[in-house]
């Protein structure tokens, strides 16, 4: 299963789907099936995922004795050589089970009786292999059992060396941008880019980059996960790359020294040449572009010291992009009155979860020009 923030599912499930495989979407995860090229496969093309992971099992479980039983009843051994390092996490919810440590305990327990009868050892198991994170996850007393091959989260693509002081996650940043109209042959525009997540995975989506090309993932680590295949998908996914496409995709901030950490990430991507990056107030801007896309993450103004001054940006935001009636603006922040300060209804609102917090994505739509042939 692919595990996602809450409210991105669908985009999750239609990239897997794009990637050729029949999915099944629930609440913060996707389901597929699949080998371990697919495994390797899914680890590095999803752009909007947190996890892939392997679903080892599934059980209802009321009691520890039911748990310990069911936990053993898997043959371990297809996952975990005899010096495999496996830390077992836990999460419990309206279960008989509610002691999460207990749990984790029993768990653990269960997969070492398991591995110590099929490996014949009657010592303690070594622990000094690959890490293999698992986790027991109870909601409703269904048990999962599953198998983290990812490792860090799929949003820690590697090339953000420096953020600023309220980053975007990487994959809510490329979940923002699908979620638009806009294909690499538009101008896009992020008007207070920061550190230049949105701008940096539009290259990578411009250029059909894999999102983990940067990165290794903890599966390949493991015995059972040939190198062979892993650097087989690796150069498949060098060779889809696209570097002929020309993209018209510009970061602004008002913030100099914003500007020069987003150079310096887009540089370590690889994609300092695809992207623009000028310091410029949102108040200043303008162009004689036409047909673009903007996306924003605005300050929201949590604390009620800044609500003033944002509320001010938001006017000048209104002010300057309003009047662009071609382009398609997007806006994220958690500030419900938005719409109110921006001076303009949008066209559509998604409730999205940025990180813990609850925000909205403000959809403006603009109404394309048509070019006139010359």
């Amino acid at each position: 299963m692919a595990t996602c923030a809450a409210g991105i599912e669908a985009l999750v499930g239609k990239e897997l789907r794009n990637l050729g495989y029949d999915v099944q979407v629930e609440n913060g995860r996707v389901r597929f099936e699949g080998d371990q090229r697919d495994i390797l496969t899914t680890n590095l093309w999803l752009r909007t995922a947190d996890r892939i992971k392997i679903i080892i099992d599934e059980f209802d479980a009321r009691t520890f004795d039911e748990l310990f039983e069911q936990t053993t009843a898997n043959a371990w051994d297809t996952y975990l050589p005899m010096d495999a390092k496996f830390p077992v996490e836990g999460r419990s919810h309206n279960s008989k089970l509610h002691s999460v440590p207990d749990s984790q305990a029993i768990v653990k327990k269960a997969i070492v009786s398991s591995l110590s009868e099929t490996y014949h050892r009657h010592t303690r198991l070594p622990e000094t292999g690959a890490l293999f994170p698992l986790e027991v996850a109870i909601n409703k007393d269904h048990v999962m059992l599953t198998l983290d091959t990812t490792g860090s989260s799929l949003f820690k693509r590697g090339y953000r060396i420096e953020k600023g002081p309220a980053p975007l996650k990487e994959n809510m940043a490329a979940a923002l941008i699908l979620l638009t109209s806009w294909y690499p042959d538009m101008p896009f525009l992020d008007p207070m880019c920061g550190s230049g997540t949105l701008p940096i995975e539009a290259a990578l989506i411009g250029r059909n980059i894999a999102p983990g090309f940067n990165r290794d993932f903890i599966c390949e680590q493991w015995p059972w996960i040939s190198s062979t295949v892993a650097q087989e998908v690796r150069d498949e996914a060098d060779a889809k790359a696209d570097y002929e496409t020309e993209l018209d995709i510009a970061g602004n901030d008002i913030d100099g020294s914003m500007i020069e950490i987003s150079k310096r990430n887009a540089l370590e991507a690889g994609l300092a040449d695809d992207i623009h990056f000028k310091q410029v107030a949102v108040a200043d801007f303008k162009t004689d572009k036409i047909n673009g896309v903007i996306i924003g993450n605005p300050p929201y103004g949590q604390r009620m010291s800044d609500k003033e001054s944002v509320h001010k940006l938001y006017k000048q935001m209104g002010q300057t992009f309003r009047p662009m009636t071609s382009w398609s603006k997007y806006f994220l922040t958690s500030d419900l009155e938005f719409e109110q300060y921006y001076g303009q209804s949008a066209t559509k609102r998604r409730k999205l979860y940025n990180g813990s917090l609850r925000t909205d994505y403000f959809q403006f739509w603009g109404k394309k020009i048509r070019e006139s042939a010359n």
